[in-house]
């Protein structure tokens, strides 16, 4: 054996051993050939010998050398190497050594079975890991497995502005221009902004970083969210909105300038007109309207007798005639006027309330009418100037001074709509009580109680509010007490838990902050604090605040003055108290509430290590995949990866024609209309069509699909690689060209028409004419041809004869009594040489037919071989033509027949070559009218041995190669031929 690394692993050394071998030597032999002389028995020819050599092969024995190889210590056969063993089995590893393995990556130890430690891989650990920020490191490659928030080749960067979290995946959700935590994707607000995704603005009252400042702004001012600078409200302005408007000015920043009139004042705030006393209107461009003045021209004037007051301070400005505060003076005395107090007034006296002191003029008293008040008011009418209208119902008449009811008998109250049901005083209604503040008989008493005290509609005594002391409560201030009671008299307790005593008049409690109720006995209600509860509480994420100072106690899972921030990364739950668990692939550590692992979309599980089963992605794996044809889901975003052959976002749909392979990214080479296979893209050959591309038409024999069937076509013909129809050479016809032509047609399709004459037959294929005997011409139009010694008409040299009918025919007597003769002549003498050569065949030599040498072999069964020696391409074809002696007389010389001419057809031959025989096995063939041989010399090295020696052994085939000494190889090959008898016309 020898080994393939014999020159590290094995020793080498040379072993002889001994082979039998074929070895070829010249061999010599005894050669017989044939001189001519003057012998006539053996027909002027004399046999001579002479010594030639040949090659010829013998066994034989060689000895050769071969090497030998034996592995070296340390090592054994396997196979055809030397391999090295391992005492010690290498269990991640192969032995490359004697008792040395080689690791596989990440292994390490003597046997391969220890592996890396974080630091450390590849083969036999020995490289140091790279990778920082406490990345892993693979134990095989030593590629860096960053941590989240990290990237790069040995994560010493962090994750880019916008991203974070596992292979800086995850994309931030910060709004407002906020930063996320590289690991956990945390915000980081600006200054202003609040909320877990920095969405929202700081609340009123707060701004800054974290909104943990507190606004300074007075006046229900608002400060910005992010500096802090207030924002007025209208009216007032300053750096913490403390000063006002100036005079003169109001709105936003006390920007606009007041538009009132006649000294009034702007609201500050709205721009609003303060009119001073005596004016009034939008802009107080309008004085108070008659009979009333002062501020706001509420106050209404008392001036009588028609006259005016001054529209600021009701000043009277009196008619004339009028004198006094009130214009309530006559300057003429009663019942007089005019400017000199002349004249007597006309109206009459006890229906006269005045007589205008200047005019004269009657003003009458309520009840009376007319030019001198000496006319009643008209019934349904009274009062001054009878200008009221009655109320009374049900046939009533009013008073026409009062309008006081006076009902029908039966009716009682003011409009005489009730039925009486007591007796009246003097026709007084005595259910109806004494008008406020009168008391006594027909109420005719006034009160006299202060600080509206309710006076006794009998008595007039007074009856002091709740809370006051009575100590006559008609004359004195009242006075409060505030030791827990209330009520008349305060002798009432307060009945309250939680308050800071109990209002003197009601009772009702005056709560603590933080406490309401009828009692002050319950807490405020959520998202209220302070006194009464009033004040909103300003906690977020569904923090409670205290009841008392609006102090915000945050739920689990948020931190900071309002509860507006979520827990530090890492923490989660009350107060922010509690460690986060250690979670794989998740949207940073966990959720700050539940202290659950938040997974990324595609996996699942407490940690976060568990990939979605196969048909489901997504977040916590909650969406069902629609891959179909065997298309494999994506667990993160659903996307599916089609099989090969497949594409669409369901993979639903097939390659379009002409792609195959994922994605359909391959294209198809494919040829003459095959169809690929989208999976793998073989092609799917047509009919007729074969081949990796099927470009290869089917192998001939054979057509159709995959060409797996033979074809039915006969005599040379094509056969179509795709339908299998035969298309027919030149000269047959019929669905498997089975037929030639019939007579009279031949060529292609046996479409064209033979043009012979003279009863001529013509060619199949070519259309040449065969011509009868006695014509001759390419139409077999001519007289007096006749082909004679040829085995094809084409191809034989014609000689011309006698056309006479009376010279062939005695040509042909005489010519078969000389061949009866020379052939009776010939046995004679076989029979006489038979025991001295009785094998030996005699030859012949005449002169060939077209100035080469030709000669004859006559085999013992009378059976001649003519040959014709041709030099064609510088090889001796020799044509032996082997027939009976009579049948060939016959066919060369016409014989057979009165007027009859043969001549050779077309043959087929059949040829092969042994370059070791010699001339001695000439062809046995039976004498058949039909057929004929030759025998193919080819040229030998020496041209100019006109010598052969042959043998009549039988030989058990038609085909045979002679060997001429060491020079002449002769070929046997079988030529059938056929003898045609043509007829003259």
């Amino acid at each position: 054996m020898f080994f393939s690394n014999k020159n590290e692993n094995c020793r080498n050394h040379w072993k002889l051993y001994s082979v039998t071998v074929q070895e070829s030597y010249a061999h010599p032999f005894d050669q017989i050939y044939y001189t001519r002389c003057t012998d006539i028995l053996n027909w002027f020819k004399c046999t001579r010998h002479r010594v030639s050599y040949r090659t010829a092969y013998r066994r034989g024995e060689k000895t050769m050398y071969r090497r030998k190889s034996q592995c070296c210590p340390g090592f054994y056969e396997n196979g055809e190497i030397c391999a090295p063993h391992c005492a010690e089995s290498c269990v991640h590893g192969h032995c490359m050594a004697p008792n040395t393995c080689q690791c596989e990556p990440g292994w390490g130890g003597s046997n391969c079975s220890s592996a890396c430690d974080s630091n450390h891989w590849g083969s036999h650990c020995s490289n140091r890991c790279q990778c920082k920020n406490r990345a892993l490191c693979n134990p095989i490659t030593g590629a860096c497995m960053c941590t989240p928030g990290y990237r790069g080749w040995r994560c010493e960067a962090q994750c880019e502005v916008g991203t974070y979290g596992n292979g800086c995946q995850q994309k931030c959700q910060c709004q407002n221009g906020a930063t996320c935590h590289y690991v956990t994707g945390e915000c980081k607000c600006l200054p202003g902004y609040t909320g877990a995704f920095c969405e929202n603005l700081c609340p009123p009252g707060q701004h800054g970083q974290q909104c943990e400042e507190r606004c300074p702004c007075q006046n229900g001012g608002v400060c910005h969210h992010v500096s802090g600078k207030c924002s007025c409200p209208a009216g007032w302005m300053g750096t913490v909105c403390g000063q006002p408007c100036p005079e003169g000015r109001f709105g936003q920043n006390c920007s606009q300038e007041c538009q009132c009139h006649n000294s009034g004042l702007c609201v500050s705030s709205t721009g609003q007109c303060l009119c001073s006393p005596g004016y009034t209107g939008e802009r107080c461009q309008h004085e108070c309207a008659v009979g009333n003045y002062g501020a706001g021209c509420a106050k209404t004037c008392r001036c009588k007798n028609r006259s005016k007051c001054y529209h600021t301070n009701g000043m009277c400005l009196c008619e004339p005639g009028y004198t006094g505060v009130t214009c309530d003076v006559r300057l003429c005395p009663e019942g007089h006027y005019s400017l000199g107090c002349a004249r007597k007034c006309p109206c009459h006296a006890q229906n006269t309330r005045s007589c205008h002191p200047m005019s004269g003029e009657c003003t009458c008293q309520p009840g009376w009418s007319g030019l001198y008040c000496n006319e009643t008011c008209a019934p349904g009418v009274y009062g001054d100037s009878c200008q009221h209208v009655c109320q009374c119902q049900n046939g009533a008449d009013c008073h026409s001074v009062t309008g006081e009811c006076i009902c029908a008998p039966g009716f009682m109250q003011n409009l005489c709509f009730t039925l009486m049901t007591c007796k009246s005083l003097n026709g007084i209604n005595c259910s109806v009580p004494c008008p406020a503040g009168t008391h006594g008989v027909n109420c005719s008493s006034t009160c006299n109680c202060k600080n509206r005290a309710h006076c006794s509609p009998v008595d007039g005594s007074c009856s002091c509010k709740p809370g006051e002391l009575k100590k006559s409560c008609g004359g004195e201030e009242q006075k409060r007490r505030n030791d827990g009671t209330y009520g008349l008299d305060c002798i009432e307790r307060c009945d309250c838990s939680h308050a800071d005593g109990c209002h003197h008049s009601t009772g009702h409690c005056h709560c603590l902050a933080g406490w309401t109720g009828i009692h002050c006995d319950s807490l405020c209600a959520a998202g209220h604090w302070g006194l009464n509860c009033s004040l909103p509480c300003n906690c977020k994420n569904g923090a409670s605040c205290s009841p008392d100072e609006g102090t915000c106690e945050c739920a689990p899972g948020y931190r900071g003055t309002s509860c507006q921030r979520i827990c530090s990364p890492g923490y989660f739950g009350y107060l922010c108290s509690q460690t986060c668990p250690q979670c794989v692939h998740s949207n940073g550590p966990c959720h700050h509430v539940t202290g659950q692992c938040d997974c990324l979309p595609g996996f699942k599980g407490a940690l976060c290590n568990e990939v979605c089963p196969s048909g489901s992605f997504g977040k916590k794996c909650a969406w069902s995949c629609r891959c179909t044809n065997n298309g494999t889901c994506n667990p993160i975003d659903g996307s599916c990866q089609c099989y090969p052959g497949w594409i669409g976002s369901d993979c639903s749909q097939p390659c379009p024609p002409g792609q195959w392979g994922p994605n359909c990214i391959h294209t198809c080479n494919c040829h003459n209309g095959a169809h690929c296979s989208a999976y793998d893209g073989e092609c799917k050959c047509n009919p007729g069509w074969t081949g990796l591309y099927c470009t290869q038409r089917c192998p001939l024999s054979f057509f159709g699909k995959e060409c797996s069937q033979p074809c039915q076509c006969r005599n040379g013909a094509d056969c179509d690689h795709i339908s299998g129809l035969c298309t027919c050479r030149t000269g047959f016809m019929g669905r498997r060209c089975e037929q030639k032509c019939p007579a009279g047609s031949y060529g292609y399709g046996c479409r064209q028409v033979c043009d012979c004459l003279n009863n001529s037959t013509c060619d199949h294929m070519t259309g040449t004419c065969y011509c009868n005997p006695g014509w001759k011409g390419a139409r077999c139009d001519q007289a007096g041809v006749v082909v004679v010694g040829s085995l094809n008409s084409l191809t034989s040299a014609a000689m011309q004869v006698d056309t006479y009918q009376i010279g062939a025919i005695a040509g042909i007597i005489v010519l078969v009594l000389l061949v009866l003769v020379l052939l009776l002549l010939f046995i004679i003498l076989r029979k006489k040489h038979r025991g001295k050569e009785p094998t030996m065949p005699v030859v012949t030599y005449t002169p060939a037919l077209r100035g080469t040498a030709d000669y004859t072999n006559t085999d013992t069964q009378g059976n001649l071989y003519k040959v014709f020696i041709l030099q064609m391409n510088t090889k001796l074809v020799g044509l032996i033509l082997v027939c009976t002696t009579l049948l060939l007389l016959l066919c060369n010389t016409g014989s057979l027949g009165e007027g009859t001419l043969y001549h050779g057809s077309s043959c087929s031959l059949n040829s092969s070559e042994n370059p070791y025989a010699t001339i001695k096995d000439p062809p046995l063939l039976t004498a058949k009218n039909t057929e004929c041989g030759y025998v193919e010399m080819k040229s030998p090295a020496r041209q100019d041995s006109p010598y052969a020696e042959i043998s009549n052994s039988s030989p058990t085939n038609n085909r045979n190669v002679y060997e001429v000494g060491e020079d002449l190889k002769l070929t046997f090959v079988t030529l059938h031929c056929q003898c045609f008898t043509q007829k003259d016309a």
